[in-house]
């Protein structure tokens, strides 16, 4: 995810005024208005009023964008209200979107990260604020002067309030080659960037970092002895029955026959830049619908109706505010949760995470937990985040979320 995805939704939040099926769900009255009522995306930097002069469709707006496929499942009541997809799996190809579709849920995968990260906290088997190099055998966080004090935890972790870089430019690797974890995180060849590493005092700064959910994802391996695909599938993917979600890539023969192929700018398809071993921080490949079920269990275990995955305790501790945002980058105030972002509290609380992948992917989810609603937005194109924000405010208006 790139820091603009949330200036992004700092800006849709000021436009919102106020079991599911496999197959295509006929159109109703709310869904002809959701895609009919698409206004133009508009950040307003500077403050001006813009009255739009008519609204769009989300063909329009899709052709717009240049993004040739898009999947939603809308949330309303604790279920899915309807899920549908638009547009086409490749530009130029005979292969529609359906609800059964896979897309990139890049940095939207840290919330699944997160929770399974907290499965294993609530089992007592993981501690939020012990030093994790206490956890870690395989690679250790380098100390440093800026480490002797204050020890990096899964909390910070989570949070990032870590300390560590990016991967500044995000990860590459040889053509080729496949490097071990471990490698990622040395940043030795075969992969193509600087190592992990402190930049500042754990605890104190908030700085955005994939290499903090690496570390996440190589805690929790080297604590059960599984790979984290495997691990998620057993703690989270079975559980909720997501049988259309998937941390492996390449795609098994079945999985890749419903892929979303990724396009750039000009809505050119793409090949997917998937990393093949570092998943935690943005490698789920998955369809809106299975994200939905991820959210309606997570409020509902906000709300103590479920509990198979997270306790009502561990859910609330998720989506408690850790720090909160600068407001000079956002336009206004956000918080942090474990994992997961947050704005407004009591009913009107509401947590999300953005997702935006290379070439051209992007990802939306968007819950409000004490309200049983949200939405699940997932593109295949590269301008995907402009026309989620368009589409959010329609669904906002259309199921009266709470106003912002």
């Amino acid at each position: 995810m790139r820091n603009s995805s949330l200036i992004l939704w700092a800006a849709v939040l000021v436009a919102v005024a106020c079991p599911c099926p496999k197959a295509q769900q006929p159109p109703d009255r709310r869904t002809q208005t959701v895609e009919k009522g698409l206004l133009p995306f508009n950040p307003n930097p500077q403050g001006k009023t813009v009255t739009p002069q008519r609204t769009f469709t989300l063909a329009e707006r899709m052709a717009e964008y240049k993004i040739p496929g898009v999947s939603v499942a809308i949330i309303d009541e604790g279920r899915i209200a309807w899920a549908r997809g638009y547009g086409n799996r490749q530009a130029g190809k005979d292969a529609p979107v359906t609800t059964d579709t896979l897309f990139e849920a890049a940095s939207t995968t840290k919330m699944l990260t997160a929770v399974a990260a907290l499965h294993f906290v609530e089992e007592g088997r993981l501690d939020l604020d012990k030093d994790v190099n206490g956890y870690l055998k395989s690679w250790k966080i380098p100390d440093s002067d800026l480490t002797r004090d204050h020890k990096v935890t899964l909390r910070f972790l989570l949070t990032h309030q870590s300390g560590l870089n990016g991967p500044k430019g995000g990860f590459s690797w040889e053509d080729g080659k496949v490097p071990t974890l471990v490698q990622v995180l040395k940043g030795e060849p075969p992969a193509q960037y600087k190592a992990a590493a402190i930049e500042t005092i754990p605890g104190t700064t908030w700085q955005y970092s994939n290499f903090g959910y690496v570390v996440i994802q190589l805690l929790l391996e080297d604590m059960t002895g599984k790979p984290f695909p495997r691990l998620v599938n057993e703690v989270v993917f079975k559980p909720l029955t997501m049988e259309s979600s998937t941390l492996v890539y390449p795609l098994t023969a079945g999985f890749a026959a419903r892929e979303a192929l990724p396009h750039d700018p000009e809505g050119k398809a793409c090949e997917a830049v998937m990393h093949p071993v570092a998943v935690a921080q943005g490698g789920l490949i998955t369809t809106p619908s299975d994200l939905a079920r991820f959210a309606i269990e997570l409020m509902g275990a906000y709300q103590g109706r479920s509990h198979r995955v997270l306790s009502q305790g561990m859910a609330r501790l998720m989506f408690q505010k850790e720090l909160d945002l600068d407001p000079e980058i956002l336009g206004f105030p956000m918080g942090e949760g474990l994992g997961v972002l947050l704005r407004g509290s009591g009913q009107d609380l509401s947590f999300l995470h953005p997702g935006d992948n290379f070439p051209g992917a992007s990802c939306w989810l968007v819950g409000f937990p004490d309200r049983g609603q949200g939405a699940v937005i997932m593109t295949n194109g590269a301008k995907g985040n402009l026309l989620a924000m368009e589409l959010l405010a329609s669904i906002g208006r259309e199921f009266r979320w709470p106003a912002t």
